[in-house]
């Protein structure tokens, strides 16, 4: 509307100067016309200078979603890459266009070298069959497809993969069809473990083992020390607690999660909420990796996402509790699920292995360091929580329930 107002005085000013240019030697020039066309020359420049600062506004938000758009691309295409299972994009003359490391992994070949091949390359003459019967059948069709075919690694035996097909309708874009295939091996025994440590994160036998890994390049970070957050950076706690927490615009720290040993964390995690910072609750030891190196090794990246998924458990669980009405409830749950994630067992209880300060407590509890003072008091009355004589705080056994985390 503005755009077509603004189209309007234009016109209408272009004719007056179109009369004014034709009369401009005529001796009976209506005497009213050059001020009523300075007028709306006036007019449009102001006209112009509004809609130039809408332009850059829009501009600017133009700018800003391309920039999110990417950034959101760039992780998607992050996640397709460290994905335990193989993935292949291809066209519908079945050329590969696009696999992930794990693709490149279980047929045996150098990822840069996967696109442009024909995916049958790797099938036997009766797979190709069924290949094609299937992938025509998937083009006129909008579910999916599954079945099972054997796939030929180069130098290396054939095995048999679950195939399930979908295909991608671009028409939108403007990019031509393409077909997205996910390849399981079956009886994989690196899929059997993802899934166990999946189901099961406690299992001692296939948890994420630090010496296991190659931690070449170990990094020591003293009580209270600031850790450096980089994007293209994964840290990795080999020892110690780190917390992890946002500045809001009012100087306060809210409390994102707590990463104990075995737990990685970037700026990622955060980043979307605003200035992130990592510090040093007891003397850490840490190593770190480049996304680059993720996504090279499938092995490290499937070890990691279990824990990964902690720490998004973590983040659900304080979220939960900062919804919570009373900051007595909030404090209480805090400490619930410290005491659950890096409590120690006592006699008494479950002690807290470091100590929080009652900053620490209110910013995971949204309220003031009086209110902390005041509700730790209130259940150290009702029995519910004890300090010891390093100022640890012991959750009492009989006064803790179970709570998710």
């Amino acid at each position: 509307m503005l755009t077509d107002n603004f189209v309007q005085q234009i016109q209408s000013m272009q004719g007056r100067l179109d009369l004014l240019l034709h009369d401009v030697d005529c001796p009976q020039l209506q005497p009213d016309l050059l001020p009523t066309a300075l007028k709306e020359l006036g007019v449009a420049s102001e006209e112009i200078q509004v809609t130039l600062e809408e332009l850059h506004r829009q501009n600017a938000e133009l700018l800003a979603m391309r920039r999110a758009l990417e950034e959101e691309r760039r992780r998607y295409k992050d996640l397709f890459e460290l994905a335990p299972d193989s993935y292949a994009i291809v066209d519908l003359s079945g050329t590969i266009r696009e696999v992930n490391q794990a693709t490149a992994k279980l047929l045996n070949v150098s990822q840069r070298f996967l696109s442009g091949k024909p995916l049958t390359t790797f099938l036997s003459a009766e797979d190709r069959e069924i290949f094609w019967y299937k992938f025509n059948e998937l083009q006129g069709m909008e579910e999916s497809q599954e079945w099972t075919m054997h796939l030929c690694p180069r130098d290396r035996q054939p095995v048999k993969v679950a195939v399930v097909a979908s295909l991608s309708n671009c028409e939108k874009t403007g990019q031509p069809k393409t077909i997205l295939l996910s390849l399981r091996e079956i009886g994989d025994p690196n899929r059997h473990l993802y899934l166990s440590d999946k189901l099961e994160p406690h299992n001692q036998n296939i948890d994420l083992s630090i010496d296991e890994l190659d931690l070449s390049q170990k990094q020591i970070y003293l009580k209270g020390e600031t850790i450096r957050l980089r994007p293209e950076t994964v840290w990795l706690v080999c020892r110690g607690i780190v917390k992890l927490v946002i500045a809001c615009e009012t100087g306060e720290e809210v409390l994102l999660g707590l990463a104990g040993v075995g737990s990685p964390f970037s700026a990622l995690d955060i980043e979307a909420f605003g200035l992130c910072e990592a510090t040093a609750l007891t003397e850490v030891e840490l190593t770190c990796f480049s996304w680059s190196e993720l996504a090279a090794d499938p092995d490290l990246s499937q070890k990691l996402l279990p824990k990964v998924n902690q720490r998004l458990q973590q983040t659900t669980a304080l979220l939960a509790i900062s919804g919570k009405r009373h900051a007595k409830s909030r404090l209480h749950h805090l400490l619930l699920l410290l005491a659950k994630q890096i409590g120690q067992p006592t006699e008494r209880g479950i002690r807290l292995g470091i100590r929080l300060t009652h900053s620490d407590l209110a910013a995971a509890c949204s309220t003031t360091r009086v209110t902390i003072t005041r509700m730790l008091g209130k259940l150290q009355a009702e029995g519910k929580i004890e300090i010891d004589s390093k100022n640890h705080f012991i959750v009492c056994h009989e006064q803790r329930p179970q709570i998710s985390a």
